[in-house]
């Protein structure tokens, strides 16, 4: 009796042992032999989940910004360790252009996320998939960024941008519904190349699905212990839901996507990148019609929905800084004209408008969209600064810590910080909020077009004024009613004038 009390002690223990070792962070697991890891200073944490709950109450209270502005205060680096994951938030440019461009090749990687990775997104949605997934998709989406391709979708912009000024006359307190609109519509043309006509319900149902996708990126608990999602399918009991979720994302996807392809099959498609690359024989993609569907799919909601959220922080931005505002427009009126000599300004008035190309870095500094922007995991020993980072770490580039770090006078709006002279038009120097190395946005030139056209004519053509009482540290980006309250008034019955006559244009 006593020698099975004791087997069954032992064996007891060793389960204990081996659990407690794969709730282990990758720099606490035990390691046999060879230099000692060692990691940036971070605040403490809880056992088993260490920083997990501080990192989601922050996250779940509206408390994010200031918590990842305190995580800088440790330095250029700073570690959390989050259930089994270790993270290590890059607070400075210089870390992230040593890390993240410099040391690409270990650093490109994406962990595994079985939930917003595996669940929500059926392992397809292309920013969060593992290389051997993700590459193919790459290769096929550099033809975003082509000369040519980008000249076409610039005008795409400006044609747009006149039914989103005609819309802010027509009913002006759906202004941020209008935003929505103006971002999907070009992104399905230049995706799926059908005009746009979608229902409201078919738009709110998108909406719907990126936000949901958004919202579930880095929250769930089987994401932080990721050993979890290997237990039989009887005891995973949070799977239903986001199961659930992921079906109904596939099949807003499919309703968007099937009659097009449907289209493109049957020799009757317009000029598209689904029609003219993705599919096309000569690009040789790889992929199956569903990943496909995924990736023509998840360009339109990556890039609506942050031109939409960045969009609206302009307007905040506007109605905050009154003073800016102005300048904004000063520099408008000396490039397009005044009293009855007007003109919308275009794309290529951007090199002639330093301030307003500016403020397009500064609106996405300012209250960035993407706080944090995801995990680049690391896949080989990496040592840098004095510091020994195992494999597995996650460097995360911390759009809030490079504020602290990087900017004087940091939470005041001020585009200027970005004028030298010779950088504004480029939307990637001294600034991450795009993200780096080979995860870097594929089409942050084309959301640099959009958000310069939607800018330059929106103050151009409207003053932007608070119609009641705001916070401008909360933009209720999740909302889909008005997030805050505004007031669009046309700037003259001219500018008024001017919008209607460019409308008819497009009839």
């Amino acid at each position: 009796m006593g020698l099975i009390i004791g087997t069954v002690t032992v064996l007891t223990a060793l389960v204990l042992i081996a659990i407690r070792e794969l709730c282990k962070p990758v720099d606490k697991k035990w390691k046999l032999g060879g230099k000692k890891w060692k990691l940036p200073p971070g605040p403490l944490g809880s056992p088993i989940v260490g920083n997990l709950w501080q990192f989601s109450k922050a996250r779940d209270t509206g408390k994010l910004i200031p918590y990842l502005h305190s995580l800088a205060e440790y330095g250029e680096m700073t570690t959390l360790h989050m259930g089994t994951r270790t993270w290590v938030l890059l607070n400075s440019d210089r870390v992230v252009s040593d890390i993240i461009l410099k040391q690409g090749k270990i650093t490109g990687e994406r962990p595994s996320m079985p939930i917003a990775s595996g669940l929500v997104s059926n392992g397809k949605r292309t920013v969060i998939r593992q290389t051997a997934d993700w590459q193919e998709g790459r290769r096929v989406m550099h033809h975003l960024l082509s000369g040519s391709a980008l000249k076409v979708y610039g005008d795409w912009y400006e044609t747009e941008s006149i039914r989103l000024l005609s819309a802010y006359l027509t009913t002006p307190k759906n202004w941020f519904a209008h935003h929505f609109k103006y971002a999907t519509s070009v992104l399905y043309l230049l995706v799926l190349g059908e005009p746009f006509s979608k229902s409201k319900k078919e738009l709110n149902e998108y909406q719907q699905v990126t936000m949901e996708f958004v919202m579930n990126i880095n929250r769930h608990f089987v994401d932080f212990f990721p050993w979890l999602a290997q237990l039989p399918s009887v005891l995973q009991f949070w799977a239903a839901p986001w199961k659930k979720m992921g079906a109904f994302h596939r099949k807003v996807f499919l309703d968007w996507w099937t009659p097009v392809v449907t289209a493109i099959d049957n020799g009757v498609a317009p000029a598209s990148f689904t029609r003219d690359t993705l599919l096309h024989p000569d690009t040789k993609y790889q992929g199956t019609r569903e990943e496909a569907m995924y990736l023509a799919t998840s360009v339109m909601a990556a890039g609506g929905d942050n031109t939409r959220m960045t969009l609206n922080t302009f307007v905040m931005a506007m109605i905050s800084y009154p003073a800016a505002q102005r300048r904004l427009q000063a520099e408008l009126d000396a490039c397009c004209g005044t009293g009855e000599s007007l003109r919308l300004p275009t794309l290529s008035d951007m090199s002639s408008m330093p301030y307003c190309a500016a403020m397009v870095k500064e609106v996405l500094r300012w209250r960035p969209t993407v706080p944090v922007v995801g995990q680049h995991h690391l896949t080989a020993p990496l040592e840098y600064d004095g510091y020994v980072f195992p494999p597995g770490t996650d460097f995360l580039i911390n759009n809030i810590g490079l504020q602290y770090q990087e900017w004087d006078d940091r939470d005041s709006f001020r585009p200027e910080r970005f004028i030298d002279g010779s950088n504004e038009t480029n939307p990637i120097h001294k600034f991450w909020g795009f993200g780096g190395g080979r995860r870097i946005c594929v089409g942050y030139r084309v959301a640099q077009q959009s958000l310069f056209v939607s800018f330059a004519r929106i103050a151009y053509c409207f003053d932007i004024l608070a119609d009641g009482e705001f916070d401008d540290k909360r933009l209720n980006h999740l909302s889909l009613s008005e997030p805050f309250p505004v007031k669009m008034e046309p700037r003259s019955e001219a500018h008024r004038n001017m919008i209607l006559k460019e409308e008819k244009k497009l009839k």
